[in-house]
């Protein structure tokens, strides 16, 4: 199969978008996955809401936010990346720069512009159908990353 479009997606806390989890796709289909560690500025309001993550939980498994930037920046400098949320992901990625200062290297755009010959509102419709179908929930960045990817492929089967 040809190489699969960038997808992105930013799982985030409540309130406030506080990036907690990011998943990416790669051109082969595979998906990049990690919670991110909290920078130290996220955390001073008292409530800062983590989600389904414990603050312990972030600052054990989770990468420095400069470390996802990094990663990002060597697999998709300069691209348009495709998402199901484009506000909530850029808000949350802005986030995630800003604690350094950087703007954002990547844009998104929405996953559905891919498929301009689906009637308006269908492949939303799909995407919440796949995740019933695979099991999957839709707040999880890297199972909505394979939902994409799941939707991608069905889609260029001419499913």
């Amino acid at each position: 199969m040809a190489d699969f479009p960038g997808f992105i997606a930013v799982e985030t806390g409540e309130d406030g978008g506080l990036p907690l989890a990011i998943a990416w796709s790669l051109p082969d289909g595979q998906v990049k996955h990690t919670l991110i560690q909290p920078d130290d500025s996220w955390l001073n309001d008292e409530l800062v809401a983590l989600g389904d993550y414990s603050l312990e939980e972030l600052e054990g498994l989770g990468v420095s936010p400069l470390d996802v930037i990094r990663e990002l920046e060597n697999d998709h400098f300069s691209q348009t990346l495709l998402t199901a949320g484009v506000s909530d992901d850029e808000s949350a990625l802005v986030r995630l720069f800003d604690a350094f200062g950087l703007d954002p290297f990547v844009e998104l755009a929405p996953a559905e512009s891919l498929y301009p010959d689906l009637p308006s509102g269908e492949w939303i419709r799909r995407r919440n159908e796949l995740f019933g179908e695979l099991g999957l929930e839709p707040l999880r960045a890297d199972q909505e990353v394979q939902v994409m990817l799941a939707l991608h492929q069905r889609l260029g089967e001419g499913d």
